[in-house]
């Protein structure tokens, strides 16, 4: 029996211009719940453990916005219609990494769930082609203009994505079919595939299409994230006299007669907004994640550790919806940086300007900040996260732990 995991790749088809939409961003950069639509793809993809990689069509005068929402994916410039970035896509990911199965995916649709992906490779293991469907409950009618008739809905399915495929077969197909206008990847099945294998598809899991769509996929996603926690981190650090270093708050560089004393850049902002993300989710603080004993963390940029602690939040399929820090301090001032230092946050988090506060005080010249020995930060966090049934702790397991 061969127990090896099969390589399953994504290609997040996000090459679209939008027009539908009517906004003057495309619809798969606009902010939903505090991330790009495309994040949300993209990221339930990228830490799926079936998934070995993951790979988006964008259009080419995209590259500048995607590479800023989502670094480290890989990007490959679509077509003129979505079948031409489709296969364009599929040649890229065969030159690149030729894998076993692939599965398409719409980014106008983000509140596909995990479930719906792990359901999909699972069948995907005995059938050659897997989409998922639900059944049409609606009354269809047909018109010509002139007269109405009412049709079956016996066995009619409304068809999602993801869909997925033996890669080598969908490859073929949409070479061999490339002249064809095709609203999914199934239907080139339907011409000279192998059989279709309709899976349950979930009604979270609309398309974004219209204004009010994306509204209602708000609505949607936040009612699966009723879970609200909130977080709190502190930092501090020592002011010192260092030729060469940079003093960073907030991930901005600020100027003044000394620098923060730490192992990376010691910004003091950013580690509090760390700490405080990592509380919500219950993992610890952020020396656990990043020793101030690795030489990897020497001098690194803040940023990174806040990513991290996000990538935490967004794995378990949270959402950060507001982020509060307090610098504390008699110097330098912070009053000139501040929107600048929430635009740096908001960056690195995905979030809007108003779902992240910056403030400042001093200590009215008490204690270590007020003496100018360091720098204080406090941080508050807010998160949604999905209901989860978790079983409660017993006494035995509490005994075994210890206290």
């Amino acid at each position: 029996m061969n127990n090896k995991k099969p390589n399953i790749a994504v290609l997040i088809v996000a090459a679209g211009s939008g027009e539908r939409f009517g906004a003057d961003v495309p619809k798969q950069y606009l902010p939903l719940l505090g991330r790009p639509v495309l994040n949300w793809s993209v990221d339930i993809f990228s830490q799926h453990p079936d998934i070995k990689s993951v790979y988006v069509a964008i259009h080419p005068d995209h590259a500048g916005q995607f590479a800023a929402i989502a670094p480290g994916i890989s990007a490959i410039h679509g077509g003129g219609t979505r079948q031409q970035s489709v296969l364009k896509g599929l040649e890229e990911i065969a030159r690149r990494d030729k894998p076993d199965y692939v599965l398409i995916h719409d980014a106008a649709r983000p509140g596909l769930s995990t479930e719906l992906i792990t359901n999909i490779c699972i069948t995907l293991k005995i059938n050659e082609a897997v989409i998922p469907g639900l059944p049409v409950t609606d009354t269809i009618k047909r018109t010509n203009g002139a007269s109405v008739k009412t049709e079956s809905r016996d066995n009619l399915y409304a068809i999602q994505t993801p869909q997925g495929f033996k890669f080598d077969t969908i490859l073929a197909l949409h070479r061999q079919h490339a002249d064809k206008s095709l609203t999914d990847d199934a239907a080139l099945c339907e011409i000279a595939g192998p059989a279709v294998k309709i899976v349950a598809g979930e009604k979270g899991n609309f398309k974004v299409t219209h204004p009010e769509d994306l509204a209602l996929m708000e609505q949607t996603i936040a009612a699966r994230c009723g879970d609200i926690r909130t977080g709190t981190g502190y930092d501090v650090h020592k002011l010192v006299e260092q030729a060469g270093r940079k003093l960073m708050i907030c991930g901005m560089e600020l100027q003044h007669t000394h620098v923060l004393e730490g192992h990376s850049d010691a910004d003091v902002g950013l580690h509090a907004i760390t700490d405080a993300l990592l509380a919500t989710i219950c993992d610890g603080d952020i020396g656990m994640h990043f020793k101030p004993t690795d030489a990897r963390w020497k001098n690194a940029d803040s940023s990174t550790f806040l990513r991290h602690a996000a990538g935490l939040v967004a794995a378990q399929g949270g959402i950060i919806t507001h982020v509060d820090v307090t610098i504390i301090c008699e110097a330098p001032k912070i009053g000139p940086h501040r929107d600048a230092m929430r635009a740096r946050i908001g960056g690195i988090l995905a979030l809007p300007l108003n779902r992240v506060s910056v403030k400042a005080t001093t200590t009215e010249g008490l204690g270590f900040t007020g003496r100018r020995e360091g720098i204080a930060a406090e941080a508050v966090a807010t998160v949604r996260l999905p209901f989860t049934s978790r079983p409660v702790l017993r006494d035995d397991d509490i005994r075994k732990w210890g206290t």
